[in-house]
Order: C-alpha cells, then structure tokens, then sequence
C-alpha cells in the first residue's frame, strides 16, 4: 500500500511539470500538506512576463484580390428595310380654268373649279 502512494505521489510530480511549461503556468493540480486551506492572497511569486525586447508588427493582411469580369459582348440584331412604296410619280400639273380660258396663277379664281392638265410644250 505504501508503494503505491509512493508510486501516486512521484507520477503527480512528473506530470504536474507540465503546468509551467514554456515559464508559463498552465494550471493544474497540487496537493498541499500542512495546516488546513488558506484563502487568503498567494505566499509565492508568480510568474511576470516581460515585454519582448522587439517590437512585432501586427499581421499582415493580403489586400482582397482584385476580380474584374468582362462586359458581355454586344449583340446585334439585323433588322431588315421595311420594303419601300414607290412614290407616285411627282408629276406637275397646270390648272386650267374654262370660264376664264387661262391658266393658274393668271387667274386667282375659278367659279365652277379647276380642271387639272399635263403641261404642254410651248408653241
């Protein structure tokens, strides 16, 4: 019985070292042998880190890749000439008035209207 609390008692040592690994403590589990628990602030001095002598920089950040998307390309649609009319043939005419027996713009006014005529040669 004895061996195994010794036994016990040097596992705990070994693996308690672990808790101050890298000169910061960790936490962990002690056993204390002595007068009852104490609640008051801790007898021993704990660990203080110093500030590295160095200055480190923040991390750096890659700024976010730049993605540019090309336009779509442009559609042409080819619309066809709406078929055109052939326009009536411009043709001149004279009005010819039979009371007056002259031609517009020698007479202003014609009483029973004009009568349209295609222009003659000259004689």
């Amino acid at each position: 019985m004895k061996a195994q609390k010794i036994l016990f008692l040097v596992l705990y040592v070994l693996l308690a070292g672990s808790a101050w690994a890298g000169g910061r403590y960790y936490g962990g589990v002690g056993v204390y042998v002595g007068p009852g628990p104490f609640w008051g602030p801790p007898l021993y001095p704990r660990p203080y880190y110093y500030p590295s002598p160095y200055w480190y920089p923040g991390p750096y950040y890659a700024p976010a890749p730049v993605i540019v998307v090309p336009p779509a390309p442009q559609v042409y649609i080819e619309q066809h000439a709406a078929p055109v009319e052939p326009a009536p043939e411009a043709r001149q005419y004279w009005y010819y008035c039979q009371d007056s027996r002259n031609y517009y713009p020698y007479v202003k006014e014609c009483p029973r209207g004009w009568q349209k005529v295609l222009p003659q040669a000259a004689k």
